[in-house]
């Protein structure tokens, strides 16, 4: 284990100066970034690695500022009484080795350097590809045995072949790319990237993860691993896979099943797995470790000189900026609003949050736009926050780490248009928030208000208008207006032992037309549940939309 290295601090600053910001450096980074740490005016830093446990604790506690990599892990305990760190900063893209939600609650600004490794972990995706495709490993093992044989590791080349990429991010499309230019046929999945931005990419898009399963001979996935990502590629999902399909990750380990892989290459039906990455690290112990057809790498995605260099600096510049200007960049966890704009904006920082939470799991497919109009009195103030937080709200239940500071952007990045426009005319609300988004053909509205000064209601829906809470489980049913609808579905709920908390009617004209019916659950209705409603000839269609508690904010907002 590596101890303590510690050197004496360094600063360009004297001490006529004020006083200096103290920064400590907890991982190995590129002398690049410590060079900046030299020339940087104002601070002084300390070099202490593999720090753990209560020595950690109390390092932590005599610095403003920290940069690290993976080798540290900041769990609560480490951040416990904590009193002195402003922020903490990863040099790599990856936050996992960090507990957010203990540093938010200190008010630690968490920020993380998502640019500087993207080429290298593309560039190692085409390698783990290609030494798949081609027996690199066993070959090479063989030939240092004193073996000549090349009709055993005959491979595979990866021109003309199908190759499915699930997140089309910055790593992602730069994998895409790159398979492009090696003349493969690319199709992907993304639920945030419009089909025509895909077309212009190159890219053929599905709607779903199990379209594309059936017709890919590659696979590699680029998404943050999270409750909807985890275990998404398990022993159904290998089974729809062609036979003969090799699986590369080096996103994050728990993405692929580790059971179904080692299933599915003993029966024959993968042709090959490539992994830079694990469940747990460091690993050492896996039985795909033992098995033909298996090409794996200890975690080297962001390996290498250039990204080293990249993130060190980028990690740097981030953190000095913080501390001697206050910029936030990059935060996974943090918002940049002074204290008197949060004030004003906060409830309705909250209902623009749930409007995109809404209308995320409402229209359900990709987003080409979205637009929002401010109503009343908001319209008179700066409404980018509510934009941001609006975005963070839509994102957020797909992607890792979406937040006020990086939703705007993510979503640009996946081609949606974020148009805002302003009304100062009062409606029926001193103030309201109208959010619209277009997608496959589809177009969706939901408008949200506040009553009184902090409970966020739902106004309108698409077409119809109405009163609802925005909070728990929202039953949300369309149907032909006539009478027993709501007596049936109360029923089906009853007999499934599932409390109706409110409900909310509305419909577009007179009895016998199109309606809505929206429902407060008090416990979430089960699938079978959500079929049994279904079953009624005059309703068409059901989902249950999951919002956050009443009192339950976003971390950077709480």
């Amino acid at each position: 284990m590596t101890v303590a290295t510690q050197q004496p601090p360094r600063s360009k600053n004297n001490s006529e100066s004020g006083k200096m910001a103290r920064i400590i450096v907890l991982d190995n980074i590129a002398s690049e970034g410590l060079a900046k740490l030299d020339a940087a005016a104002g601070i002084e830093y300390d070099i202490k690695t593999g720090l753990k446990g209560e020595a950690l604790r109390e390092t932590l506690a005599q610095y403003d500022g920290a940069v690290c990599r993976s080798g540290v892990k900041i769990t609560a305990e480490s951040l416990t009484g904590n009193k002195s760190l402003k922020a903490i900063v990863r040099a790599g893209v990856g936050t996992d080795n960090i507990d957010k939600q203990a540093a938010t609650l200190l008010g630690i600004v968490v920020m993380n350097t998502p640019a500087g490794n993207t080429i290298s972990t593309a560039e190692h995706t085409m390698a783990l590809l290609l030494g798949l495709s081609r027996n690199i490993g066993p070959a090479f093992s063989s030939l240092r045995s004193g073996n000549w044989d090349r009709a055993k590791f005959q491979g595979s080349q990866v021109s003309g072949k199908t190759l499915g990429i699930v997140g089309l991010g910055r790593i992602g499309l730069a994998v895409a790319s790159r398979a492009i230019a090696f003349g493969m046929n690319v199709i992907g999945y993304d639920p945030f990237l419009s089909a025509e931005r895909a077309a212009d990419l190159g890219i053929t898009k599905v709607t779903e993860v199990k379209e594309l399963l059936p017709v890919v001979d590659y696979l590699t996935v680029h998404t943050p691993l999270t409750p909807e990502t985890e275990g998404m590629i398990g022993t159904t999902e290998v089974k729809l896979l062609k036979k003969g399909a090799r699986l590369v990750n080096c996103a994050r380990g728990g993405i692929y099943d580790n059971d179904a892989l080692v299933e599915g290459l003993a029966s024959g039906h993968l042709g090959g797995v490539a992994l830079d990455v694990y469940p747990e690290e460091p690993c050492t112990d896996n039985p795909l470790f033992q098995m033909d057809h298996v090409l794996c790498t200890p975690h080297l995605g962001a390996s290498t000189d250039e990204a080293q260099i990249e993130v060190a600096v980028e990690a740097v510049d981030l953190l000095i900026n913080f501390l001697t200007t206050g910029e936030i960049k990059s935060a996974v966890n943090a918002v940049s609003l002074d204290p008197k704009t949060l004030s004003a904006l906060r409830s309705y920082l909250d209902v623009a949050h749930r409007l995109g939470i809404l209308l995320g799991q409402w229209h359900g497919g990709a987003i080409d736009s979205c637009e929002l109009e401010f109503e009343g009195e908001l319209a008179e103030k700066d409404t980018r926050p509510l934009v941001s937080a609006f975005c963070a709200g839509l994102i957020g239940h797909v992607i890792d780490d979406a937040n006020f500071i990086n939703a705007e952007m993510l979503c640009r990045d996946r081609g949606i248009d974020i148009l805002r426009t302003s009304n100062s005319d009062n409606g029926d609300f001193s103030s309201c928030i109208s959010a619209t988004v277009k997608g496959e053909g589809r177009v969706h509205l939901a408008a949200g208000t506040l009553f009184g000064k902090s409970m966020p209601r739902l106004v309108r829906l698409d077409s119809y208008r109405t009163e609802t809470y925005l909070d728990g489980n929202l039953l949300i049913f369309n149907h032909t207006d006539i009478p027993g609808i709501i007596g049936y579905v109360g029923n089906v709920l009853a007999n499934e032992d599932v409390n109706i908390a409110q409900m909310a009617v509305g419909r577009q004209g007179e009895q016998g037309g199109a309606a809505i019916g929206i429902l407060n659950l008090d416990s979430v209705a089960s699938q079978q549940t959500l079929d049994r409603v279904k079953e009624n000839d005059a309703i068409d269609s059901v989902h249950l939309i999951k919002m956050p508690a009443l009192d339950e904010l976003p971390d950077w907002l709480a």
